[in-house]
């Protein structure tokens, strides 16, 4: 292992993409925002004429501020090595436009075939318990495989896999919120607003990104697997354990009526419990794997065993910016920052590379990363280690 870092060599990387390809990346792009911009005109033109411009703000208002708790926390859990903001915001975009208008589609649909053989009442309910849950966590889950599938330079195992859809389920949830808190002050006024609001924006605003991260950690595993038999086992049981758990979490809330409150402490919170729980073991699990995987690099010489340790430690990175911020000012803390990002893309490259999921511009993209790397740290020490 230690001959092939060092085999590397210590050139920069250069790759200079055809214009072709430039081309393309910008179709791409183009594509996907008049997309975007397509679907929120749908979801706007509906609000409002179902529900009426105010209130359909008044709505918006008030399910955007679960936001304010669900993105933080996978923002957190991604705090080791960062997904770029770009992709993150179209997976958000992806859930609150693309997957949200499709399953309104398809549960509306599904109501209306129903109705014709049952009554409205057990058209709801087997839609909700049914319906919902198999089309709306293919819809989110949808991204998540696009994510591994064609950009898997930035797609490196498990936590990815819960970054990226957990904020997809939250796009998806807001969008949803906006309907049901909106239906709801139409329906019963401000008193039903606040019940409305209570049990979907404050009791379970995880609900949705509990179901999809299962997906997500199926991907995860796919990912970082070598044969084919995981690469596709684990994905599909992911999805099918969203769609369980995202069905029973449906049944019990349309069927336990009295009983709700019991149905929410029994078993809603020991699930949002253990949610938290793996939430907590991933992002610690992500830190000793950085670690594993720089050593070889410590071993030759590209990095120092303190600064291994540091890299691993998220408590250890937050001392070390300090400590260059106090070193070298604002510039020493800025190339901190970027020491610490690259060594942990250096670290999920390496960590492709050795369960065989690198594309071939792997040794290339890992020559320039140690060379950034030493780059960052000449500006805060001033001599690299290597």
């Amino acid at each position: 292992m230690t001959g092939e870092v060092h085999a590397v060599g210590r050139g920069v990387a250069r790759h200079d993409p055809s214009s072709r390809r430039a081309l393309r990346r910008w179709l791409i792009a183009g594509v996907a925002t008049v997309g975007f911009l397509v679907a929120a005109l749908v979801v706007s033109a509906y609000l409002g004429a179902t529900f009426g411009v105010q209130t359909a703000l008044l709505a918006l208002a008030a399910a955007a501020l679960p936001l304010g708790i669900v993105i933080p926390t996978f923002l957190w859990l991604d705090r080791f090595e960062s997904e770029p903001t770009r992709y993150l915001v179209f997976a958000f975009l992806w859930g609150a436009l693309v997957a949200a208008v499709v399953a309104a589609v398809f549960n509306t649909s599904a109501i209306a075939v129903l109705e014709v053989a049952a009554d409205p009442d057990a058209a709801v309910t087997a839609t909700a318990v049914v319906v919902a849950p198999v089309v709306e966590e293919a819809l989110k889950g949808v991204l998540v495989v696009l994510v591994w599938r064609f950009l898997g330079h930035e797609f490196d195992g498990v936590t990815d896999g819960m970054v990226y859809a957990g904020v997809t389920a939250a796009g998806f949830a807001f969008t949803e919120n906006i309907q049901y808190l909106a239906q709801a002050y139409t329906e019963g006024g401000g008193e039903a607003l606040t019940a409305t609001f209570v049990a979907r924006c404050l009791l379970s605003p995880f609900a949705h990104p509990m179901f999809t991260v299962l997906i997500g950690v199926g991907v995860g595993i796919a990912a970082s697997s070598r044969g084919w038999i995981p690469r596709v086992v684990a994905p599909v049981v992911g999805y099918l354990l969203a769609v369980l758990t995202h069905a029973l979490w449906n049944l019990a809330a349309v069927t336990a009526g009295a009983g709700l409150v019991t149905v929410y402490l029994l078993v809603e919170v020991p699930v949002f419990v253990a949610f938290v729980a793996f939430v907590v073991w991933a992002r610690r699990r992500e830190g000793l794997l950085i670690g594993q995987f720089l050593r070889p690099y410590a071993d030759a010489g590209w990095l120092a065993p303190e600064e291994v340790a540091m890299l691993s430690s998220m408590a250890r990175r937050r001392e070390a910016r300090l400590w260059a911020r106090t070193n070298a000012g604002a510039r020493g803390l800025t190339a901190m920052r970027g020491f610490q990002d690259v060594a942990s893309e250096l670290a999920m490259l390496r960590r492709r590379i050795h369960h065989d999921a690198a594309d071939s511009h792997a040794l290339e993209q890992e020559r320039a990363l140690l060379v950034a790397l030493a780059a960052r740290r000449e500006v805060f020490v001033g001599m690299p280690v290597g």
